[in-house]
């Protein structure tokens, strides 16, 4: 390695949705320390959302993009999966993307970054490798940059666009027209409005739902959701708990209001394994959503019973377990799953 430069890789891990100036200034200040920057582009496996709007591939044109080619031919960016409730399997996922993109055991290695919120607690976290800590330029954050350009304040995104960099600007400049930004507008103004309503409410509301994993022979009980939150995207079947249900209780009946399975309650009652509770405080982007979610596991037939997709359920299907896909599912259901089944 060069010995001009103080590290051999440096590594920025971060969602960059989308990416800034923000930054590009921790990459600037990477490519004058390191030979090498290595990128790891978080949420490779989550769906689109008003959180998640671009891909890995799209995000990485877009950081690409935004350096000279000289420098961007030593930028070396990498997907890298959410593992919602499992940090050891996230930095599993970390670790192995940072060996493959390094060949030599010798190497000295860095985790470049700046403390700004509770989303870079993952600096402390390899104690393996080094540190180096830069300044959090302006105080940028995409949070607010994604509001605006999702929002109808024209001027706001107008001031949003100039901490973009030209290439990201262009880019976004052009999804915009899309049919992708309209279904994620849509549902962010859906979010807007569903938060509104509880503007006058003393306290930001806490909601309760119970949600069911519900196994049979390889296969789990999905729902594709209709609606205007999570259209389209796979989903455990449950519902919001009513004030005089417990969660068991609210469970099993929005499990038969949405997929109509066929099968007695004692027998599913009877089936079941564990139960857990999910409350991360932002696992739902509407408002803070407690679950209890109950794993059943259902004796092994011949054949699955018969499920028919009803009240807030576009459809409800048996999907084998293989067929499992992050990016096909609604807000942590993959997680829960993956908790639940010990997957």
């Amino acid at each position: 390695m060069n010995d001009a430069f103080e590290f051999d890789y440096l590594v920025f891990i971060g969602r960059f949705q989308p990416f800034h100036q923000g930054h590009q200034h921790v990459v600037e200040t990477a490519l004058h320390y390191a030979k090498k920057i290595i990128i790891l582009i978080g949420s490779a496996n989550a769906p689109r959302t008003p959180k998640n709007p671009f891909t890995v591939s799209e995000r990485t044109a877009m950081i690409l993009g935004s350096f000279a080619p000289q420098d961007a031919a030593r930028l070396h960016c990498i997907g890298i999966n959410d593992a919602t409730y499992n940090d050891n399997k996230w930095l599993i996922g970390v670790q192995n993307a940072i060996e493959s993109a390094v060949n030599d055991t010798a190497a000295k290695i860095a985790i470049i970054g700046h403390d700004k919120d509770e989303s870079s607690y993952y600096l402390s976290l390899f104690p393996q490798y080094g540190s180096f800590m830069v300044d959090n330029y302006k105080g940028l954050s995409a949070t607010p940059l994604r509001a605006a350009y999702f929002g109808d304040d024209i001027k706001a995104r107008m001031v949003a666009s100039d901490v973009l960099t030209a290439t990201s600007r262009a880019f976004l400049d052009a999804f915009i027209a899309t049919d992708t930004y309209a279904e994620l507008k849509r549902e962010f103004d859906h979010i807007q409005a569903y938060q509104s309503a509880w503007a006058a409410a003393p306290y930001p509301p806490s909601l309760i739902t119970a949600d069911a994993v519900v196994v049979q022979s390889g296969h789990i009980l999905l729902i594709e959701r209709g609606g205007e939150y999570g259209r389209g995207l796979y989903a455990l079947p449950g519902g919001f708990v009513d004030q005089q249900e417990d969660f068991l209780t609210a469970c099993v009946r929005e499990l038969i209001e949405e997929t109509g399975i066929d099968i007695d309650k004692a027998t599913l009652l009877n089936s079941q394994k564990s139960a857990q509770l999910f409350d991360a405080p932002k696992r739902s982007l509407r408002a803070r959503t407690v679950t209890m979610a109950y794993y059943f596991e259902l004796p092994s037939q011949a054949t699955l019973p018969k499920v028919q997709g009803n009240d807030d359920a576009r459809r409800a299907f048996w999907l084998p377990l293989n067929k499992l896909d992050a990016s096909l599912m609604f807000e942590d259901h993959y997680g829960v799953i993956c908790q639940l089944l010990k997957i």
